[in-house]
């Protein structure tokens, strides 16, 4: 099982000279930080504890001016190695490495207490003054242990409490979609792009397909893998991850971008949250710089109470409700506070009285969001999209509430369903009202009237109305199409032809009887006739007749013998021959020569 731990704490308190004397690799990376002594950016490195844990160590600057830094480092991982010297005490950024760690909701850890050789009297001292700074966030009951990296106090115990820590530390599905937040990203020779960060949940394996969401987004396939400078064919959570990639340039992806399971995350620009730590909404600036991940961006920040607001920024990135937050000044390296994403697809607030009952909303709704709530609001949503949003894990859950049904692979209101089956009877009525001769209203129509784009859901919809379908026309089921004043011409025609079966009238004897063209489909439709081309109309039971009278003749027969056997002209008999070659009555041979197909 390997695992990921960030440090954290005051500028020059030892925290790289912790990692480098429990791992043996020096995590500081650049020649300015090697020159100052102190980390400027993040740095690596990694070791194996007694029970066979591998640890990554994300080493993060302690200086005020490196916050942002510290952000990315700190921000993806799941636990924390807390570290304050103790010649020194608490000191500045310890506190702004504690509200940090209050923010992001970090909950397990290890406090350590470096540099003791220098002041061992103060251990029992500072060990107190660090549990009162701590006391609200989630390390108050984190182990504390005393080390000193140059006589190596406390080393092996400090690898064992961590060691316990992580055992109890919940592990994430290794078969839960991937979000890993870049933190670097580089090129090497021979190999190209290479971008790394912090595995949390998920499996990322040899030739699978990623999406990259930044500046540059893309599909993205994953070349080869590293962990630990250790190459392997996939990578399981929690994990320092490398990843070789195809398909995008180095200078095409950087920190605070991510990568992702395709078409498995949401991507937002705008999103509501709640406040966790740090001031009333209402108190701080409009114009603040929010963390997510290993990214940063400027937000506009309006709030709506003490404890929500919405957060708009420039480009959309894969988070959910649930999700942490990390706000700072703009102009200062300071923390702010920190907040819980609610939601990602923030109602608009443009009519009196919208932004009063959206907060009662937000309001209601758990840290973690509740898809409940988002499907009244809504209406309906897809089981996709809550799958997506981190609501729904399973999708043969079923809702738990009874306002709530699933129909069709989504997730519906019963008022909305109301709503819909009333809106297609409507329609339908509207349809029959307008024209008596017409089936009904056509599916498409019915569609358009839902302004529902799944076809499996308006079948749904359909199937809980009394409505007939059939053609693809919906239609009362009483509703009988008829001729309105051309039913009287229909039973005249009709008698005609019972008559003289072969006697199609011309359009002037239909006109005469008010036999147009939508009349005619409509008695087509009823069954009453059958239109042969060139505007020959007949009996349904005309072929049937016809065929008695072919089959007396001798085989194969002409046309002109075919015609002078029903008592007929050419204009009936070419349409009415066509029309039995198309059902496979007869066969047409050579020239004019057909024979009744046996």
């Amino acid at each position: 099982m390997s695992h990921v731990v960030a440090t954290a704490g005051h500028v020059d308190h030892g925290k790289s000279t912790l990692i480098r004397a429990v791992t043996g690799i020096e995590p500081d990376r650049w020649a300015e930080e090697k020159r100052r002594g102190a980390t400027i950016d993040l740095g690596f490195a990694w070791t194996t504890l007694a029970s066979g844990r591998e640890v990554s160590f994300v080493d993060v600057p302690g200086h005020e001016r490196f916050l942002g830094n510290m952000l990315a480092g700190l921000g993806p991982a799941p636990v924390v190695c807390f570290v304050v010297a103790a010649d020194e005490g608490w000191q500045a950024q310890s506190s702004d490495h504690r509200d940090a760690v209050a923010a992001l909701g970090i909950n397990r850890g290890v406090i350590v207490l470096s540099r003791v050789d220098r002041a061992p009297e103060r251990v029992e001292q500072v060990a107190r003054e660090v549990r009162q700074e701590l006391a609200a966030t989630g390390l108050h009951d984190a182990p504390v242990v005393a080390v000193s990296a140059v006589d190596g106090t406390g080393l092996e115990e400090f690898r064992t409490v961590l060691d316990a820590v992580l055992a109890s530390t919940p592990e994430p599905d290794p078969t839960d979609r991937v979000r890993l937040w870049v933190d670097r990203a580089f090129s090497i020779k021979g190999a190209g792009t290479v971008a790394t960060g912090t595995l949390g949940a998920g499996t990322v394996s040899v030739d699978q397909t990623l999406s990259l969401i930044g500046d540059t987004s893309a599909s993205v396939t994953v070349r080869g893998l590293q962990s630990h400078n250790s190459t392997t064919p996939r990578l399981l959570p929690v994990t320092r991850a490398a990843i070789n990639l195809r398909g995008v340039s180095a200078d095409q992806i950087s920190r605070g971008e991510a990568l992702v399971t395709l078409g498995a995350w949401p991507t937002a620009h705008e999103f509501d949250l709640r406040r966790t730590t740090g001031p009333a909404f209402t108190e701080v600036p409009t114009g603040v710089v929010v963390h997510v991940g290993s990214a940063a961006f400027p937000a506009r920040l309006r709030p709506f109470d003490d404890h929500h607001a919405r957060l708009r920024i420039d480009r959309s990135i894969p988070v959910i409700p649930g999700d942490r937050v990390v706000l700072r000044y703009p102009a200062g390296e300071v923390v702010l506070g920190g907040g819980r994403i609610l939601d990602i697809d923030p109602h608009p607030l443009t009519r009196r009285g919208d932004s009063a009952r959206h907060t009662a909303w937000l309001r209601s709704l758990p840290d973690d969001g509740d898809a409940t709530p988002l499907v009244i609001r809504h209406g309906a949503v897809s089981t996709n999209r809550l799958k997506q949003l981190g609501l729904l894990k399973d999708s043969s859950a079923e809702p738990a509430s009874t306002e709530v049904l699933e129909l069709a692979g989504w997730w519906v209101h019963r008022p909305q369903l109301t709503s819909w089956v009333e809106a297609v009877r409507s329609a339908v009525a509207e349809a029959h009202r307008k024209n008596r001769m017409a089936q009904g209203l056509a599916v498409g129509a019915a569609t358009e009237v839902l302004g529902i784009a799944d076809p499996a859901l308006v079948q749904a919809v359909i199937a809980r109305t009394d409505l007939a379908q059939a053609n693809g026309y919906l239609a009362q089921p009483t509703h009988a199409p008829d001729l309105g004043p051309g039913e009287a011409g229909l039973q005249a025609l009709e008698q005609h032809l019972s008559d003289h079966p072969f006697e199609a009238p011309e359009a002037y004897d239909l006109q005469g009887w008010g036999l147009g063209p939508k009349e005619l489909a409509t008695a087509e439709r009823l069954g009453r006739v059958l239109r042969l081309g060139d505007g020959v109309v007949v009996l349904p039971a005309t072929p049937a007749l016809a065929m008695r009278e072919l089959a007396k003749l001798p085989q194969p027969f002409t046309t002109s013998q075919a015609r002078q056997a029903w008592g007929t002209t050419r204009r009936v008999a070419i349409p009415l021959l066509e029309h039995l070659d198309a059902r496979g009555w007869t066969t047409r041979l050579d020239g004019s020569l057909r024979q009744i197909k046996r």
